[in-house]
C-alpha cells in the first residue's frame, strides 16, 4: 500500500445503516463442493430474506469470475486471491449494513480464516454446505466432474485437488439429507437465533 494513502472516515457507519435497515449485517460464508448447493441455497435465502425487506445481496463464484476476477485462474496463488478480493468486497457489503451471502467452494481453510480475520468479530459466519462427494458428483450441474475425471480439467476440487472441510464452523447444512428450502429455512433460523434478524 502506498504512504499516501489514508483511510477516510464516512460520516455515516456500520451501525446507522444497522439501525436504519433494523436488523444486523455481516457475512454468511457458504463454503463446499461444486455441486453441493452453495448458489442454490443462498438464492433461496436471499429471495427469503428479500420478502422481509431485509437488505441481502449475494456475490457468486461464477458471477465474479466474470466480472471483478475474471483475471484469475484456478491455480493455488489465484484460487487464494480469489478469496482474499471477495473477502473485501464481502467486508464493504457488510459495512454498509447487508447481510452478504456468498456462495464460493473456497477450498482452504486458511483463505477461509483469512475472511474471518479482516470481517468484524461477530461478522463472519462460516456455512459448511456438507454434501458428499458421490452425491454432488452424480449431480455434476455443470458437467465439471465428468470433465475432471476425462483429464479435461486439472486442479479440480475433490478430484485432484483438495477440499478441507471447515474446522468449526458455525453451521453445518446437509444439503444431501434436506432440500434447498429446508437448508434455507435452517439457514434463517441460525440468523434469527443469533439476532442477525
Amino acid at each position: 500500500m502506498g504512504s499516501n494513502i489514508v483511510w477516510h472516515q464516512a460520516a455515516i457507519e456500520t451501525k446507522d445503516y444497522r439501525n436504519k435497515n433494523g436488523h444486523h449485517s455481516g457475512v454468511v460464508w457458504l463454503t463446499g463442493l461444486s455441486g453441493s448447493g452453495k448458489s442454490s441455497i443462498a438464492n433461496q435465502v436471499n429471495k427469503k430474506l428479500y420478502e422481509r425487506s431485509i437488505q441481502s445481496y449475494i456475490l457468486d463464484g461464477d458471477n465474479i469470475r466474470h466480472g471483478l476476477n475474471a483475471d484469475l485462474g484456478f491455480k493455488p496463488e489465484d484460487r487464494k486471491e480469489n478469496i482474499r478480493r471477495i473477502g473485501e468486497v464481502a467486508k464493504l457489503f457488510a459495512d454498509s449494513g447487508t447481510i452478504v451471502l456468498t456462495a464460493f467452494i473456497s477450498p482452504y481453510q486458511e483463505d477461509r480464516d483469512r475472511v474471518r480475520d479482516i470481517v468484524e468479530s461477530g461478522d463472519f459466519l462460516e456455512v459448511h454446505v456438507d454434501c458428499p462427494l458421490s452425491e454432488c458428483e452424480s449431480r455434476d450441474p455443470k458437467g465439471l466432474y465428468k470433465k475432471a475425471r476425462n483429464g479435461e480439467i486439472k486442479g479440480f476440487t475433490g478430484i485432484d485437488s483438495p477440499y478441507e472441510a471447515p474446522d468449526s464452523p458455525e453451521l453445518v447444512l446437509e444439503s444431501n439429507v434436506y432440500s434447498v428450502d429446508e437448508c434455507a429455512e435452517q439457514l434463517i433460523s441460525f440468523l434469527e437465533k443469533n439476532e442477525w434478524l
